[in-house]
């Protein structure tokens, strides 16, 4: 669920948004993916907070009440944050529920991420302004009035509970229900598809091969054919895009320029305890992020990594309230030109081994003798790595999971479609 406060100018009555977003993301890969929590808005002091249930969903569509986001959060990425950028800019607060491990394995099958580590993962979202733990998987007009909502927004997709039913029934039989656009070209299917694969196809400038086409063509595919909800869809990087996601924010004077760089991969919350650990250390930080292209990425991690291409990751970071600024395409070595080009007064690394540049030098040596490289501990220990190995670990539950949804699914848009027929 998602709680947005209204914009200067509404009604001084006190009313809330709270959205309710689902679409292809999260939710594509809740085998062993975990839905995250909705957003409530409640509106006080001319704002009304969001609350989004995260399963998934992706951006809201403009209205000028409250409304309600469900989503599954579990694992982010860059359309769970597209759909929370939506949903901020209907308002000026915006609340994300977030359910509980417990809801997401009844519903949707094993979380890939405990519940803890989706609401530290959410509230890092710069469109965040605060998160609502254990929010109900299943959306009533009893939520929406607690939060004191107008009406709930989801995404084009169906959200259905266990038992195959709408979760959003009693809210739309209300007429307290909105509908939006999913983000194009993202899906945790595809994500999890890619890790388990091992494939290289999604790397940019690398031709598609065989193995990942049947991929795209199989995967999670149900006995009687597709759902239009669940599947694999290909993401197509915009100038637009990296504007919308982008804080257009210059360095200002007082500002301690941080630089940290890597590859970023299925942006996690091992990341954001790094990037909040590394925000504490000035008064007025400034980070920049480097990302390397898949190539160098694949260099020195092997195996088929990145998970996340070049333009993926760029999204994801960039969603990150604690980043300010990306470079795509960041040089391994952090050199002397790059340092006096942003004019950086820090340079900080996790306790990650450092792997050595092509021709084995130290790719820090120059932050190093000037005296501004910096270690900095996380207290985290998760890695892409152990992020990949809790889903192998519960593949056959995903699949399982993933082939019942869209079965499920499809059984929905065939009565539709026969509903559609009685009336002509």
């Amino acid at each position: 669920m998602l709680l947005c406060c209204p914009q200067k100018g509404f009604s001084s009555k006190r009313r809330g948004l709270l959205l309710a977003c689902r679409g292809r993301g999260a939710d594509d890969v809740t085998g062993f993916l975990c839905p995250a929590p909705g957003l409530h808005f409640v509106y006080t002091q001319q704002r009304v907070r969001a609350s989004v249930r995260c399963d998934g969903a992706h951006g809201p569509a403009q209205a000028s009440h409250g409304q309600d986001v469900p989503q599954v959060y579990d694992m982010v990425h860059y359309g769970h944050s597209n759909q929370l950028r939506q949903a901020r800019a209907m308002g000026d607060y915006l609340i994300v529920g977030v359910h509980t491990d417990e809801e997401i394995s009844k519903h949707k099958g094993p979380p890939v991420f405990t519940q803890e580590e989706r609401y530290k993962m959410v509230q890092a979202i710069k469109w965040v302004d605060e998160i609502a733990p254990g929010a109900p998987y299943v959306t009533t007009l009893e939520t929406l009035d607690k939060y004191s909502c107008d009406f709930c927004v989801h995404g084009d997709d169906i959200t259905l509970t266990i038992d195959g039913k709408d979760t959003y029934e009693e809210v739309k039989t209300a007429g307290r229900y909105r509908e939006c656009k999913r983000t194009q070209g993202v899906s945790t299917t595809d994500l999890v598809g890619r890790m388990l694969l091992m494939t290289k196809a999604h790397h940019s400038n690398i031709d598609e091969d065989l193995d990942y086409r049947k991929h795209t063509d199989n995967f999670g595919k149900g006995p009687k054919g597709h759902s239009p909800w669940t599947g694999v869809s290909q993401f197509l990087q915009t100038s637009q895009k990296i504007i919308q996601f982008a804080s257009g924010k210059e360095p200002e004077p007082g500002d301690t320029i941080i630089y940290v760089a890597g590859a970023f991969d299925l942006f996690h919350v091992g990341h954001v305890d790094f990037l909040a650990k590394v925000h504490q250390l000035a008064e007025k930080p400034y980070i920049i992020a480097g990302l390397h292209f898949d190539q160098e990425v694949n260099r020195y991690k092997g195996k088929n990594y990145p998970i996340m291409n070049i333009h993926e990751r760029t999204l994801s970071v960039l969603a990150c309230r604690y980043v300010s600024e990306v470079v795509i395409g960041a040089p391994y070595a952090v050199t002397a030109d790059l340092l006096d080009h942003f004019k950086v007064t820090l340079v900080c690394h996790g306790m990650t081994e450092v792997v050595p540049d092509k021709d084995g030098s130290d790719p820090y040596e120059e932050p190093k003798r000037r005296g501004i490289f910096q270690l900095v501990d996380s207290g985290s220990n998760l890695t892409t790595d152990l992020i990949v190995q809790r889903i192998i670990k519960n593949r056959l539950e995903f699949e399982a999971r993933n082939q019942k949804k869209e079965a499920k699914e499809l059984a929905v848009l065939e009565a539709m479609r026969r509903l559609e027929e009685e009336k002509h």
